[in-house]
């Protein structure tokens, strides 16, 4: 009996002593976090990890930033590397098309060359074979002497040979004789004009068969006939016969009359075989 009211004076004892739960309440609510020592430790971790992470969070997303622009850099790297893969594949494209234009501008040259070679081959040929010809045509006139003795000049019916030795007139009449011709005789307007074209590149006189005769002192050829009125037309005047002969010359064209006895080229006449001309 004792120790139950020993046990209950206890219990009511320390209800006593325990303080009212709703003023308790009310005086520690704003001191109770004091009222816990190990939550600041904890606080502080939390806050230590959570500026950590933070600070984890800015140098990552600093880190994309680079890397996204990293990205951008070898995206535009790699568009430039694309533009230029394209610009050269195109080039390649542009010169493979050239190249084969330029192989079938050149196989058209080469086709036109092979046409002008076959037909530089087709002309040969038929310049051979006119060669041929040529030759067998003197084979079978080399035995046919032609109108005129050779260095002798064909016109008309005429040879004439031209010889720069200089001689007086008798003398050059005499050379001509014996090549069985005469000195020079002017028929007509055509043989003065060939004669003037032949002499034109030559300041020597040709001594002419043109020459003065008594007893009328008129101009006679060497063969006897007269001169034709109108023919020739003389430059300078003489007014007498010279003791061994006034004679014609021709030089640069015109026609002269002097002492006979001076020197001169002279210009031979024979008449042409024309029977050898075939």
């Amino acid at each position: 009996m004792s120790l139950e009211m020993t046990f209950g004076d206890l219990k009511k004892k320390s209800m006593k002593d325990q303080p009212d739960k709703k003023s308790f309440g009310k005086k520690v609510k704003g001191r109770r976090f004091l009222s816990y020592p190990c939550w600041c430790p904890a606080a502080m971790t939390l806050g230590i990890l959570c500026l950590g992470l933070l600070t984890t969070i800015i140098m990552l997303k600093k880190q994309i930033f680079q890397i996204s622009d990293l990205l951008e850099q070898y995206q535009a790297n790699f568009t430039h590397q694309e533009n230029a893969l394209e610009g050269q594949l195109l080039a390649y494209r542009q010169a493979e098309n050239d190249s084969q234009s330029s192989q079938k501008e050149l196989r058209e040259i080469i086709a036109n060359l092979q046409q002008k070679l076959d037909e530089g081959h087709k002309e040969q040929k038929e310049l051979h074979q006119l060669n041929l010809n040529l030759q067998d045509a003197l084979a079978r006139k080399e035995n046919c002497s032609g109108p005129c003795p050779q260095d002798w000049i064909w016109h008309g019916e005429n040879c004439y040979l031209f010889s720069s030795g200089l001689f007086n007139w008798e003398a050059s009449r005499k050379n001509c004789s014996a090549l069985g011709a005469q000195l020079l005789k002017i028929n007509n307007t055509s043989d003065l004009d060939f004669i003037k074209q032949v002499i034109s590149h030559s300041n020597l006189p040709f001594w002419t068969g043109l020459s003065l005769r008594k007893p009328d002192n008129s101009w006679i050829w060497e063969d006897g006939s007269p001169l034709r009125p109108h023919l020739l037309k003389f430059r300078g005047a003489f007014s007498h016969m010279y003791p061994s002969g006034t004679c014609a010359y021709i030089q640069w064209g015109d026609v002269f009359a002097d002492n006979c006895i001076l020197v001169a080229a002279r210009i031979c006449q024979k008449a042409a075989d024309l029977l050898h001309i075939q």
